[in-house]
Parts: structure tokens; C-alpha cells; sequence
């Protein structure tokens, strides 16, 4: 008990303080690998906004099968993310990672070879599981190897990956605009075969993640690992007397492997019946919480802005290929800048307060975009053009500083160990359905109410996006995982009910007492 005798009287705070902003290069190489996944994504939405263009051209489709095209990944990627819940409780979300880079190379392979809309399709849905695999797994394992306080930071690590993406796609899409035009779309989506495939051999490089580890009762392989990803053995210690406290191991217990108790609720096993039938008040909220955030956060129209910005900017005035995919470039530019930025914000700044600045952008950013291209459709002045192309860049710049790496930081690290990965995976599908029906629509809308029209629309979205965020979304900054639950639930919760939130504090302070008194 050399460990719990040095952490005696000490807590988690003790080993990360706010005044010694330490990062461990250990979790964060293994953040950076996991989060690589991201790319897929980013790379599908960058590329696919100019490869529509040729596409269109080449097998002679209309727009309404160019929004099915466009928006029907999102659409697929939830049946990954369903998958991934499951397989990363059972098989572990480092081996998840490596079966969603291996499932989106055989679909990107396939879209590079479609010889017809229909074969595309399907290869679209081969690359849209894989999409939703990685989209779950990657800020679940990040959130999981994070020390508290560069949580933030390191989760979110997935979204600028995704933004790098996004902008590798825009960049290929230029790059191969001037290739034949058979050759050039195929080749704009089959390359993206080599990162997936790449990937899926690094992340055998990284450990399994502690909580996973201690959830299946291999406790000396988590001690392993969190001595690696902390900065003290003490620091571990503590780490994993919290995780075992939430899956129901006594603290004293130290065997190597151990026979769990309570496997149907550490396994996910009981997962839906207390998400939907029984949730305690703090599950609840944290349930409305998730579900909410990623709806806001596609229901603003950040897909639509980044898969259509050509038709954008078409709209504003720019009627070249080229001039449009390097406006597009810029929009890549912008995101990723404007993301690189909020991961140095998020442990300083704090979620809440980032989010909510972030939403009240987007707002001013949408309502200026709406009634730019407002004045655009009815007269061709040059202010106008110019405004709307800034009320873009503005609009992409206020969602990646903000909403969009808050997403999945906050909604990975709300849920409890025995409810994340299929909590998460609900939210990733909630996500994804809500960016296809944007997706899917958007050209649709923007002829029925004008595309000035579908930005006020997104506008008024953001209004009720940023009250939602005001009411519900408490402050997580410096927490534990294993006590932010106790900071939901205040709108439900029994009076009589308080003792249970303070439950694992109590524990925690046990183990300190019993450790003093042995040592006295």
C-alpha cells in the first residue's frame, strides 16, 4: 500500500496544478494518435464540397442526387457509431480504432473506382461506417488517457484533426481540378485510402484505455498505464482509486486480474434501461445535455457551409472553379487556425463560458451571412459580395473556436465509465443524423425560402442553441471525470437526494482517513 500512503491526504488537484500547466508527453502522443482518426472525416466533408462539382459533370446528376451524395455519409456513419459502442466495450477502443481505419480504406477504395452513381453509393456507405467508428472511438479514448486539467486541451485533439482534414480535402480538390475529368473526382476520394491504412497501424503503438482496463477487472495493466499517463505514481494511485470507485471495486483490491461483480452494469449490458427507463436525475440531465449539444451544434449549418461552400461563393459573386476552391482553401485555412486556437482556450478559458461566446458569434456571423446574400440576389453590389465572403469566414472561425471541439470534449467526458462509449455513440448519432438532414436538404431549402433565407434560418437555431447552453450545460473545467456527475441533475434531483452526489467524495475521503489511521 506504498502508493495509497504517499497519496494519503492529497487529492488529484494535488498532482495537477493550476500553476504548473504540465502536459505528459506520453497521454498526449497517445491523444494525437487516436485523435489522427478525425481525419477521415474532415477529409470526406473538405473533399467531397469540390469533387461534387465533377461529379455532377462526369455521371450527369441532379442536385437533388448530389445532396443525397453529399449528405448520406452522415446518415450511414450513425450504424458505425452504434457498432463502436458495442465493440469498444468489448474488444476495447484501441483495437475499435484500428477496425475503423480498415473499414473506411476498403470504402475509400471503392468510391476511387466507381464506375456509376449507384457503385458510389455503396462505397459511400462502406466509408460511412468506418466514419462513425472513429467518430465515437477517438474522444473516448482521448478523454479517457487525459489528465484532468489538460482534458480539454487533449479532447480536443479529434476536432482538429477533422478540421485538418477538411482542409487536406479542399487542397485536393484543387490539386486535382485540373486532371481529366473521369480521373480527377475518382482520384479526389480514393486517396483516401492511405491515411486510413496508416492509421490503423499507428494506433497499435498506443495502450488500452485504463478505464476499459479496470471496467474488465485487468487492474495491474491499468495501474501500468496510468503510470505512464500521470506525473506521479501517487497521482496514478488516486486516478485509479476513482475509476474503481465508479465500477464498484474496492479500493484495497490490487490483483492483477480480478472477477467483477457487477458486469452487467460495467459492461454497458444495463446501458439502455438506465438512459431511457431509470435514469437517476443526474443521468438524465447529462443524457439531455449530450443529445442537445450535438444537435446544436449541426443544426447551426456548419456542415452545409463547408460541403457547399463553392455554391456559396458562387452565389456571392466568384463564377470560376478555381477562384471557388480556393475561397474554399481559405474557409479550411480559417477552421483549423480558429480550432488550434481553442485547444490552448479550453483548459484556461473553461467549456462554458468558450461555448457560449462561440454560439453568440455564430448568430451575429449567420445574420450578416443571411442578409449579405439577401442583397446579392437582388443586386450585385460589391460591399455585399465581399461581406458575405467575410460573414463565412467569420461563421467557420466562431464555430471551431468554440462549439465545435467543445462538442465532443464535453459530451465524452459527462458520462459516467459504465455509460460513456454508448452514451457518447447516442450522441454521435444524434450528430450525424442531424448534419444529414442539413446536408441532405440544404440545396432543397435554399431554393424554397432563398439561400439568404436557410441562413436566417440557421440563425434563429443558434438563438435557441445558446439559451439551451445557458440553462443546461454546467462548467466541467478541472473535474474529474468520476466526480463531474455530481455537478448535473440540480433540475431533477430530490432534496433528500444530496448525499448521493457527494458519494464519491465520501469514498475518496475513507480511503484517506483509513490510510492515515494505518499509518498511525
Amino acid at each position: 500500500m506504498a502508493e495509497g500512503e504517499a497519496a494519503a491526504g492529497k487529492s488529484l488537484r494535488d498532482f495537477d496544478p493550476q500553476k504548473k500547466p504540465k502536459r505528459n508527453k506520453f497521454a498526449l502522443a497517445c491523444a494525437i494518435l487516436a485523435s489522427m482518426t478525425s481525419i477521415l472525416l474532415g477529409y470526406d466533408i473538405g473533399v467531397m464540397s469540390g469533387a461534387v462539382i465533377y461529379i455532377k459533370r462526369d455521371l450527369k446528376i441532379s442536385d437533388v442526387q448530389i445532396e443525397i451524395l453529399s449528405g448520406i455519409m452522415n446518415i450511414y456513419s450513425p450504424i458505425g457509431s452504434y457498432i463502436a459502442g458495442r465493440t469498444s466495450d468489448w474488444i476495447g477502443r484501441r483495437y475499435t480504432i484500428v477496425l475503423a481505419g480498415l473499414i473506411f480504406f476498403v470504402g475509400a477504395i471503392l468510391m476511387g473506382f466507381s464506375p456509376n452513381y449507384a457503385f458510389l453509393m455503396f462505397g459511400r456507405f462502406v466509408a460511412g461506417v468506418g466514419i462513425g467508428f472513429a467518430f465515437l472511438i477517438a474522444p473516448v479514448y482521448t478523454s479517457e488517457i487525459s489528465p484532468t486539467l489538460s482534458r480539454g486541451f487533449l479532447t480536443s485533439l479529434p476536432e482538429v484533426f477533422l478540421n485538418a482534414g477538411i482542409l487536406i480535402g479542399y487542397i485536393s480538390n484543387y490539386t486535382f481540378s485540373k486532371l481529366p475529368l473521369r480521373l480527377g473526382w475518382r482520384l479526389m476520394l480514393g486517396i483516401g485510402a492511405i491515411p486510413s491504412i496508416f492509421l490503423a497501424v499507428v494506433v497499435l503503438a498506443m495502450p488500452e484505455s485504463p478505464r476499459w482496463l479496470v471496467a474488465k477487472g485487468r487492474i495491474g495493466e491499468a495501474r501500468k498505464v496510468l503510470n505512464k499517463i500521470s506525473d506521479s505514481k501517487e497521482e496514478a494511485h488516486l486516478r485509479l482509486v476513482d475509476i474503481k470507485h465508479q465500477t464498484g471495486i474496492p479500493e484495497d483490491c490490487n490483483d492483477e486480474v480480478v472477477q467483477l461483480n457487477n458486469q452487467v452494469q460495467v459492461q454497458g449490458k444495463g446501458v439502455w434501461r438506465e438512459l431511457f427507463l431509470h435514469p437517476t436525475p443526474a443521468v438524465r440531465h447529462i443524457f439531455i445535455a449530450s443529445l442537445g449539444i450535438h444537435f446544436f451544434a449541426q443544426a447551426t449549418g456548419i456542415d452545409a457551409v463547408v460541403l457547399y461552400s463553392p455554391r456559396i461563393f458562387e452565389k456571392a459573386g466568384i463564377k470560376s472553379d478555381t477562384y471557388k476552391l480556393l475561397a474554399t482553401v481559405a474557409v479550411g485555412f480559417v477552421k483549423t487556425l480558429s480550432i488550434l486556437l481553442a485547444t490552448f482556450l479550453l483548459d484556461g478559458v473553461g467549456r462554458r463560458v468558450l461555448l457560449l461566446t462561440s454560439v453568440g458569434g455564430l448568430v451575429l456571423s449567420l445574420m450578416t451571412l443571411g442578409a449579405s446574400l439577401t442583397v446579392v440576389d437582388h443586386s450585385h453590389v460589391t460591399w455585399a459580395l465581399g461581406l458575405s465572403i467575410a460573414a463565412v469566414l467569420s461563421y467557420v472561425a466562431t464555430f471551431s473556436i468554440g462549439s465545435g471541439p467543445i462538442t465532443w470534449v464535453y459530451s465524452s467526458e459527462i458520462f459516467p465509465l459504465r455509460l460513456r462509449a454508448q452514451g457518447v455513440a447516442i450522441g454521435a448519432v444524434v450528430n450525424r443524423l442531424t448534419s444529414g438532414v442539413i446536408s441532405m436538404t440544404f440545396l432543397s431549402l435554399s431554393n424554397a425560402i432563398t439561400i439568404g433565407g436557410a441562413f436566417f434560418l440557421f440563425a434563429g437555431i443558434a438563438v435557441c442553441a445558446w439559451i439551451f447552453h445557458y440553462t443546461l450545460l454546467p462548467e466541467t473545467r478541472g473535474k474529474t471525470l468520476e466526480e463531474i456527475e455530481g455537478s448535473f441533475g440540480h433540475f431533477w434531483r430530490k432534496p433528500n437526494a444530496a448525499k448521493e452526489v457527494n458519494g464519491r467524495n465520501n469514498f475518496i475521503n475513507q480511503v484517506k482517513l483509513s490510510t492515515n489511521a494505518d499509518n498511525k
